[in-house]
C-alpha cells in the first residue's frame, strides 16, 4: 500500500470532515491529492505504517514524500500543497504548533456537536471516485 501523491486521512462519518475533503477536491485544480477515510482498511494501514494510533478520529492526517502530518501541520501543508492564494495561509506554520494544535483540538473534541455526524462514511461521487483509496 503505497501511494506517490499526497494524501489525506480523515474521518468518515464527520460533517466538518467531509466539507473539508469537498473543499479539498474543489481547489485541488491539479488532482494530485488522494483521500481514505481513518475508518477504512486502507487508511488503518497508512496510520499503522507512520506509526500513529489507529482510534484516533480527532485529527486528519496528510502523507507526503513518506511523512505523516497530523492536527493543525497537516491541515497547513494541505494549504500549501493546492497551491495558489490558499499558500498565502499556510504562513500560519509561523505560530508555535502549540498555540495553532490547542486551536485545532478545540474544534476537533466538538465537530460532531457543532457540525453533526453522520451514521456511516458516505461513498464519493463517481466523479472524483478515483481519487479515493481502497
Amino acid at each position: 500500500m503505497t501511494t506517490s501523491n499526497p494524501t489525506v486521512l480523515f474521518d468518515g462519518v464527520c460533517n466538518l470532515c467531509d466539507k473539508t475533503v469537498r473543499f479539498v477536491i474543489r481547489h485541488d485544480r491539479k488532482a494530485k491529492i488522494k483521500f481514505a477515510s481513518l475508518q477504512s482498511a486502507t487508511g488503518q494501514k497508512l496510520l499503522e505504517r507512520h506509526g500513529l494510533p489507529v482510534q484516533d478520529f480527532e485529527t486528519f492526517v496528510f502523507i507526503e514524500d513518506g511523512r505523516a502530518y497530523t492536527k493543525s501541520t497537516a491541515a497547513l501543508k494541505v494549504l500549501s500543497t493546492l497551491g495558489g492564494g490558499w499558500k498565502v495561509l499556510a504562513a500560519f506554520r509561523f505560530v508555535p504548533e502549540k498555540i495553532r494544535d490547542f486551536a485545532y483540538l478545540w474544534i476537533a473534541k466538538r465537530r460532531y456537536k457543532l457540525f453533526g455526524k453522520k451514521e456511516v462514511c458516505e461513498l464519493p461521487l463517481p466523479s472524483v471516485r478515483e481519487r479515493f483509496l481502497g
